[in-house]
């Protein structure tokens, strides 16, 4: 038998789109409004995967970077503050419907504020599913630097790989990239396509601090290579125009977008665009596939009987699980009595002490 040249295997490809687009800052009807006639352009192309940047849909908090001695630090937090979402809420409820409508998944970041104070905001990934659901609601894990005096420390409960009927979907947003252990945690659940959202920009300049602050390219890359997936690296982009005119003098440095979409073995393949885009690619999985044969992170590249990733998160309630079927991933019947839980999604691997 002559063996099958993988060049002649049908290709099995998905398409997503990439919005970099200025949000209406502080205006989430309108910009709910835009965000559907972006959605509404990338789904008639054929995507099936769409996604935003960090924080769209309320706009990149401008204040997370400046001194908080003036009156209108505290006039835009306020403000920040009252525009911060609850799920579900009017606006997840509105993404659902227009996801359902036009049968595509949705990834947007959020501020969300928390339901029981209601004065504390997470920087939240809201992926909603082609049925209308809440599929997932990530918070971020840490906030950045600056970004510590507007977002609280998220949690590990939504820390999933989403099985979607196309691929395996996770996300993360900014900096957690650079934490190593989220990014194994979603890689032992399968990822194969990542959105990895970020405010918007990378800088050309080199060996300055500001360079410090914007690695989404290097860590956007990286991430594909060491689990193997695409990642969609989903930026915001805003000019001073963009701003409401009270606020417009806090607008700074300019976020110029930059996204890119990547391949499993770290190469571009869309992007970096500046100013408002669509990205568009066709993830084609028998790539995929090869990049796995070479390397898998939590497979055979693992070690896992030598090493294991434990999630310390607290069990979730039956009306906040997930609704697309998933397993929780901090399965309190692991639990062994110090508080920590077992991190495999389903059953442990063999060999495994649990198995």
């Amino acid at each position: 038998m002559t063996p099958t040249d993988p060049a002649d295997t049908p290709s099995r490809s998905i398409r997503v789109a990439v919005i970099q687009s200025p949000s209406t800052f502080l205006d989430n009807n309108a910009a709910l409004d835009k965000a559907e006639r972006l959605i509404m352009q990338a789904a008639s192309k054929g995507a099936q995967l769409i996604a935003f940047g960090e924080c769209w849909l309320q706009g990149y908090p401008l204040h997370a970077a400046l001194p908080q001695s003036t009156p209108a630090w505290w006039d835009y937090a306020s403000a920040f503050l009252d525009c911060a979402i609850e799920i579900p809420g009017p606006e997840s409820k509105r993404l659902c419907e227009l996801a359902q409508n036009l049968e595509v998944d949705i990834v947007m970041g959020v501020a969300e504020r928390d339901e029981i104070t209601l004065g504390s905001v997470y920087s939240t990934l809201l992926f909603i599913g082609n049925q209308g659901n809440v599929v997932g609601r990530h918070r971020k894990l840490r906030p950045h630097v600056n970004e510590r005096a507007v977002f609280a420390n998220g949690d590990a409960n939504w820390l999933q790989s989403h099985n979607r009927e196309y691929a395996n979907v996770s996300t993360l947003a900014g900096w957690e990239h650079q934490m190593l252990l989220p990014a194994y945690a979603l890689a032992e659940q399968g990822a194969q396509i990542h959105v990895g959202l970020w405010p918007g920009g990378e800088t050309s300049v080199t060996g300055s601090l500001d360079s410090m602050n914007s690695r989404q390219h290097l860590l956007s890359r990286a991430h594909a290579v060491q689990t193997g997936c695409y990642v969609l690296c989903t930026a915001g982009c805003a000019a001073a125009d963009d701003v409401p005119e009270r606020f417009r003098h806090m607008h700074s440095p300019a976020m110029t977008g930059d996204s890119i979409i990547v391949d499993p073995r770290g190469e571009i393949i869309a992007g970096p665009v500046q100013g408002e885009a669509i990205l568009y690619s066709d993830c084609d999985m028998r790539l995929l596939q090869a990049a796995r044969v070479a390397f898998d992170c939590a497979g055979h590249s693992g070690r896992r009987d030598q090493l294991e990733l434990r999630n310390h998160a607290a069990p979730q309630d039956d009306d906040t699980q997930p609704q697309d079927g998933g397993d929780f991933i901090g399965n309190p019947s692991a639990d062994d009595g110090s508080g920590w839980s077992e991190g495999w999604i389903n059953d442990p691997p063999p060999g495994h002490k649990g198995s």
